[in-house]
């Protein structure tokens, strides 16, 4: 975890030290957070939260699928009848892909053609935005819900080969995390919802 914090102190650092440079030399003007919103198509930020959307959900269920499988394989060397038992945990993990699947085609129905004039209006540019941060919140919600799902289920398929009778209640404790991806994808509509198509 050193070398995160060390890159994004890094990373604060280089970007103050720029900022104060075209501060300092009257370019400051440059430094336009809203210039550089308008200066994007509503297109690609609708696109790019699509694609994060889809991408990071596909990631968080590889990565509780991969942390998930491990531990089935390696309790099931001690006790062999837990690999189709704990199958339910990878289950759980490739939920939150088709998660990220069906909200990627739902936020994809809200693209259409505009024309070149007025693409850059509000409405257009709400929509844009909406998309997007409606994709990343439902890819990180699900990629953190395929994390929490895959840890679970790794703890489910250990104890499950020690003690058979704490297989139900470790279940109970990975279906609450499987909820995070669900809460994501709720908030996600709610944030779309009034985001009305490219016009």
């Amino acid at each position: 975890m050193g070398g995160l914090t060390y890159g994004t102190y890094g990373a604060g650092g280089a970007l103050t030290v720029i900022g104060l440079y075209m501060l300092f030399n009257g370019e400051g003007e440059a430094f336009n957070v809203g210039a550089f919103l308008e200066a994007i198509s509503p297109y690609a930020w609708a696109t790019t939260g699509i694609a994060l959307c889809i991408g990071l959900s596909v990631v968080g269920a590889a990565w509780g699928i991969f942390i998930t499988g491990t531990s089935i394989l390696g309790g099931g060397v001690k006790a062999p009848r837990i690999r189709t038992k704990n199958l339910i945990s990878i289950i759980f993990c490739e939920v939150v892909a088709i998660y990220g699947v069906i909200m990627s085609i739902v936020f994809s129905a809200k693209i259409s053609v505009a024309g070149a004039d007025a693409i850059h209006n509000a409405s257009n540019y709400y929509t844009g935005y909406a998309l997007f941060w409606s994709g990343f919140l439902v890819g990180f919600c699900n990629l953190v819900c395929g994390i929490s799902v895959g840890i679970n289920g790794s703890s489910a398929a250990l104890a499950d080969a020690a003690d058979p009778s704490l297989f139900v209640k470790v279940l109970v404790i990975e279906i609450f995390s499987s909820v995070l991806g669900l809460f994501g994808l709720i908030i996600g509509l709610l944030l779309s919802g009034p985001a009305k198509d490219f016009e």
